[in-house]
């Protein structure tokens, strides 16, 4: 095992994050991951509070040990948190904008409250605000990205501004290296997104999956073109058919893009379907309907490293395991 701070904190085997992936992070890759020592985290953004309990308590029923559920401020909802905690989750990560009250009450509620964040200014305010915890993401991250530097630039950063608070880096990180990198530049986690991103546990469309596993790092663009009711957003995503064409037509802003207004998808959620509008920030997940292709194909720069689709409990075990090789057979015989 790989022993920091941010393990003790959770009673974790290895210092792994799954990464709150909106949507395709569900029950089945949350809790494998837990399972297997790391930490798992749900994300349902929008989701009712008695789905997002239900999950919690899917996740419950297999495994006992930490779980964490992703909230996005801009469309936080304080009883989906409430019900989040009720059934049994440990912990809650906050991301894009003031964490103050959500904060308060996920410790309320019993709770550990982490809080992601782009720059050193913005890890100090939540660590002033009462965080357990704060991820430190770099700008080569996939999905949403609040920050502009890189993640071995922001991680020394947010580590000096915020000791002795837990840091976990997220963003360029999709195997052992990458872990032990971010390690020995002050963090005490590792967050993987698009690694976990192609496991069968995550819920993504087949198609969605086979393109991250294809795609180079430089397929990947930071753009806020995925902007319907989240605007003035940067994402990093694959380079898709909705992208091309944008692209392809000048690059024309809201309003005149090719297709704008029209309906391409449709999410199943509580028993009704929810029509997806194309520049919408729905990623191609396992129950959308419809024109996959015109959707946000969310993927972090780390694609490039990732080739083969593989369990998500044993991704967990294999890259906590050669982090931990890593370290006693590279680095330890490196001092004298």
């Amino acid at each position: 095992m790989l022993r920091t701070a941010f393990t003790e904190l959770f009673d974790l085997e290895w210092p792994i994050v799954q990464a709150g992936m909106g949507n395709v992070a569900r029950a089945e890759l949350a809790s494998a991951v837990c399972d297997a020592g790391g930490l798992g985290t749900l994300a349902l953004p929008m989701a009712p509070p008695p789905i997002v309990a239900e999950e919690v308590r899917r996740v419950r029923a297999r495994t006992t040990r930490a779980l964490a559920v992703n909230f996005l401020l801009p469309f936080f909802d304080p009883a989906a948190l409430d019900a989040a905690l009720d059934a049994g989750a440990r912990a809650a990560v906050f991301f894009w904008g003031e964490p103050r009250d959500a904060i308060r009450r996920a410790h309320a509620g019993g709770a550990r409250a982490g809080v992601q964040v782009g720059s050193a200014d913005e890890a100090a305010a939540a660590a002033d605000l009462g965080a357990d915890f704060v991820i430190a993401q770099g700008v080569e991250a996939g999905g949403h990205v609040r920050g502009t530097t890189s993640t071995l630039v922001l991680v020394p950063l947010v580590a000096d501004r915020v000791a002795p608070l837990p840091v976990v880096a997220a963003g360029g990180i999709a195997d052992a290296r990458g872990i032990v990198a971010v390690l020995a530049a002050g963090a005490s986690g590792a967050c993987l997104g698009t690694r976990f991103l192609v496991t069968p546990e995550a819920a993504v469309a087949p198609a969605y999956r086979d393109a991250v596993v294809s795609a180079r790092a430089e397929d990947t663009v930071l753009t806020t073109l995925f902007d319907v009711g989240w605007p003035d957003a940067p994402h990093r995503v694959l380079r898709s058919a909705t992208v091309r064409a944008w692209e392809d037509a000048g690059r024309p802003p809201v309003g005149e893009r090719p297709g704008e207004g029209t309906t391409v998808a449709s999410l199943h959620m509580a028993g009704a379907r929810v029509p997806l509008a194309r520049y919408g920030p729905m990623p191609p997940a396992r129950d959308v309907e419809g024109d996959l292709a015109a959707l946000a194909f969310y993927a972090g720069q780390t694609c490039a490293l990732v080739d083969a689709s593989e369990p998500a409990g044993v991704l967990v075990r294999r890259l906590g395991g050669e982090a931990e090789a890593l370290v006693r057979g590279r680095l330890a015989p490196m001092v004298v």
